[in-house]
Formats: C-alpha cells, structure tokens, sequence
C-alpha cells in the first residue's frame, strides 16, 4: 500500500508541472496516464501485479536456489532416483545427504552444497534425473550468500503457519531397493520398521514381520494347497488295523481366484546396464572352449587353510585360488587380457589382472572386479572378494569396483548347472564360466576306480584375436595350477 500510495502522489505532482499536449523525450521510464504524463528513473521503481521483479521484499524469507544434479563421471548423464532422505520442509546442511541415486554402474548419495529449507523436490521415487537439471530447490539465507543469476527463483511471500509446520529431517534408513520396494507396494514406512541387519539394516523379513503384526494386513496370496488341520488331542481317531496301511492325509486344494494385471516398468539401473552391454557383445564372434578339472587336492587344501583365514577374520572360498590361476596363466598369455578397439585396428595389452566376478545380488546381475590380481597374494584375493560381496549385497559398490576390469569369472556353480555360454564383457576379449564341484567316479593310471572332485569349466573368446589353440593352452595350464596347487608356488611373486 506504501508503494502504491507513492505512485499516486507522484503522479499528481508530475500532472502539475507537464501538460496534455506535449509529450517530452527523456532518457527515463515514461508512465502514462489519462490525461499525464509521469517521468520516472529507471532505477526508481519496477513494480507490476503480474511479474514480480522484485529479488527481495518484506515477506519474503530468502532465495531459492536450484540445486543441480553435478557430473558423477564415466560419462554418465541419467540417473535413477532410488531413495530420498529428505522431503519438503526439511532443514539441511551442507554435506548433508539429500538423497541417492543408482547409474547403470553403481549407486551414489547426492550431498547438499547448501545451508537451508528444502521448498521443491523435483523428482519421485524411481524418476530418472539427468545430470545438469534441477534436482531440488533450497531456501538459503540470502544474507549469507546470493546464488548465481539462473539459479535463483522467485519466492512468493511465505505466512508464519507455513513456517511454523515445517517437518523435522528424518533419519536415514538402510535397506536394499528390493526392501524398499515391498514396503512401498504395502505401504509402510521405514522408518516405522526396527532393523535387524547389520546396522540396524531392514530386512525382507523385517517388513514380513511387520505386516503380520498389523491389523488386517493384507499378504500375497500363497499358491500353496490347503492342508487338511491335524485333529485336536482330545478328539479320537480309530486305530487301524495292523495289516493295512496308515492312511495318509490328502491336502484339500481350492482354485485359487487369479485378478492379476500385466505391469510395464522401464528399463533402469543395472538392468539398463547389462542390456547396453550384452547388445555391444553381439557383435563379437565368441568361440567356445570346455574342459573338466579334477579339484580333488583343491578341496583337500582349502579344508586345511579354512581354520587359518577364519581366525583372520577372512572366508576363504574356491574363488581366489580360480582367481589367481588365471592371473598366472595371463601372465604366460596376455592376449587374453587384451582390448580390441572398435575399429579393429589396435590391440592394447592391459598390464593389470583386474578380473571380474560375477554376482548375482537383489538389484540384479554386476560385475565388480579385484585390481591387480597379479600382485595379490590368495589370501588378499579373499580379503578383497569379501569386501566386494558385502558391498554388492547391500547395494553399496562404487564405480571404481565395477569398472577397469580386464578378465571375468563367472561362478555360476554356486546356484547350479555344468556346462554354460558366457557372455563376453567388451571391452575385454575372454570370459570363464565355472560349473558346480561335483563328486564322480573316475579312474586312476592303475585303473582303478576313485572319487573325484569334478568342476567343469566353460571359456569363450573373441575370436577376431584369439584363436582355439591359445584358448585350449590357457585352459590347461590354468587347470594344472589347479589340480595341482603346490605348483602355483613356483611362480608365485
């Protein structure tokens, strides 16, 4: 109103000293009313019900400032969000966590740059946000620091119930996105929800424990038949005779009533990853090797070093001696950690064993890789194995865990199966698929019939550079490190 009753003061002043019929060229702002003509400074006043030109009023409690999603490397440009820690209203700091999110490589926490209230979130679960847009808008504290021009957005005037209301920050929460996703489809809140993990980590059977605490929770339909209850105690059942058979009791199935509905999601996280990958690998011609190795001084070896790594705090599976055999046949055949550029021009040879294991985990199948393997002792390789498994189960693996690998291992034994065909990993040119330790009779230089531990083993190669004979040679002196372990030791560094 002060403003407005300025304007109108100012304007009968002007009608007084400039007439009607003459219109005078200035340099200034020209107002014009009926029957004036008002002469302003430019920087006297900018005023207007429609836009609102002014960056601060006496209402207004600060600027907003734009907060953007920054580069996270590896060319990277999209993102899923995955879990917010914060949500409207919230006070942050700086370095405190705003939210995280999941590339096709790994999962990052995005930090707060700014001290403030968080008036915008530009995104919802499971939204994919591209790197350089707004992520969220945060109320600063004009007086400490103005944000660039572009940055910066208007605020309309804020009442002191809306301040008054505004939610404490809630507490961060850890559970797997698999997790996440249960509870969201049952509606429940985490933070309603006591971990029992490591860390206080929720658990798929914190929330299955949770929903059948609540009244009238409603839990997926089991596909199971219904079994027929046992008899109470006191009821009496007639003996049967001695002669026949004891009658058992058949299960009682019902149709069970189906109300499904077909669901499309996108393709996202490491999911969208591999379909990059695999779709880059159908240009490789692949070759296919196969072979059995007799594991059974291995597993004799590993049962006596078991107590050993446990008393150093270290699990101690077949993977790192598999690992470290084929470091040392790489050594002898570095073509196989070799790269092809996309022109098929040039063949570098990488000078470190970064070699990758696959893993199959909630958010899908990664590959983290042990960097320089050729360096690493059997038992290193364990620590770092242990490492990268605790990390891939909880989702937590970096980009540089999952990238720089140079050969795969792919232990696909540990869920089933013998023989497989792997899928090549480009940029690399090999890949080994390892069947399950199976117990078979075989027979010994005498003839004789022994019990042996058999795994199978499955290799494919790139067969622009890599020819049969280099893929079977690799294959045997690989297989004779480990069915022989002792000999590892002579070339062990």
């Amino acid at each position: 109103m002060a403003a407005v009753t300025a304007l109108r003061s100012c304007c009968r002043a002007a009608g007084r000293l400039v007439c009607t019929h003459r219109l005078r060229s200035c340099s200034s702002i020209r107002f014009i009313k009926s029957k004036y003509v008002c002469v302003f400074d430019k920087s006297a006043l900018k005023f207007s019900h429609q836009q609102r030109l002014f960056r601060t009023s006496a209402v207004s409690c600060g600027q907003i400032v734009q907060f953007k999603l920054s580069d996270i490397g590896e060319g990277i440009t999209e993102v899923t969000v995955k879990e917010w820690y914060i949500k409207e209203g919230d006070s942050v700091s700086q370095f405190d966590s705003i939210c995280e999110v999941q590339s096709d490589k790994a999962s990052v926490t995005i930090t707060s740059r700014y001290d403030g209230i968080i008036r915008k979130l530009h995104y919802s679960i499971d939204d994919i946000a591209f790197v350089g847009k707004p992520l969220v808008d945060i109320e600063i504290d004009a007086s400490k620091g103005v944000a660039p021009e572009e940055d910066v957005v208007e605020t309309p005037p804020m009442s002191h119930e809306e301040h008054t209301h505004q939610e404490i920050k809630g507490h961060k929460t850890l559970a797997t996105p698999a997790v996440r996703r249960l509870a969201m489809e049952n509606n429940i809140k985490l933070s309603e929800v006591v971990g029992t993990g490591k860390d206080n980590r929720i658990l798929k059977e914190d929330i299955l424990n949770y929903l059948a605490k609540q009244t009238g929770a409603i839990l997926p339909p089991s596909p199971k038949a219904e079994i027929v209850p046992p008899l109470r105690k006191t009821e009496t059942v007639p003996a049967a005779p001695k002669d026949k058979a004891r009658k058992i009791p058949v299960p009682v199935s019902r149709p069970i009533a189906f109300s499904g509905k077909d669901k499309t999601e996108p393709v996202t996280g490491f999911q969208k990853a591999m379909v990059k990958t695999m779709s880059a690998a159908l240009k490789i011609p692949h070759f296919g090797y196969c072979d059995e190795i007799d594991l059974t001084q291995l597993v004799q070896l590993r049962e006596e070093l078991k107590p050993l790594a446990e008393l150093r705090g270290v699990k101690l599976s077949f993977m790192p001696f598999f690992i470290k055999a084929a470091s040392l046949g790489l050594l002898q055949y570095p073509i196989l950690n070799a790269s092809l550029d996309e022109n098929c021009q040039n063949v570098t040879y990488k000078a470190s064993h970064n070699i990758g294991v696959a893993m199959d985990t909630e958010q899908g199948l990664i590959v983290p890789n042990v960097k320089n393997v050729q360096v690493c002792s059997v038992f290193d390789i364990a620590v770092e194995l242990n490492r990268l498994q605790s990390l891939g189960s909880a989702g937590q693996l970096g980009t540089s865990d999952l990238t720089g690998g140079t050969f795969t291992l792919s232990n696909i034994g540990t869920i089933g199966g013998t023989y497989a065909k792997p899928v090549i990993l480009p940029p690399e040119v090999a890949i080994g698929a390892l069947g399950k330790i199976q117990v078979l009779p075989r027979f010994n230089g005498k003839g004789e019939v022994f019990k042996a531990q058999i795994m199978n083993v499955s290799w494919s190669a790139d067969h622009r550079i890599i020819d049969g004979a280099t893929m079977a040679r690799f294959s045997n002196l690989w297989k004779s490190y480990l069915e022989n372990p002792a000999s590892m030791l002579l070339d062990l560094k």
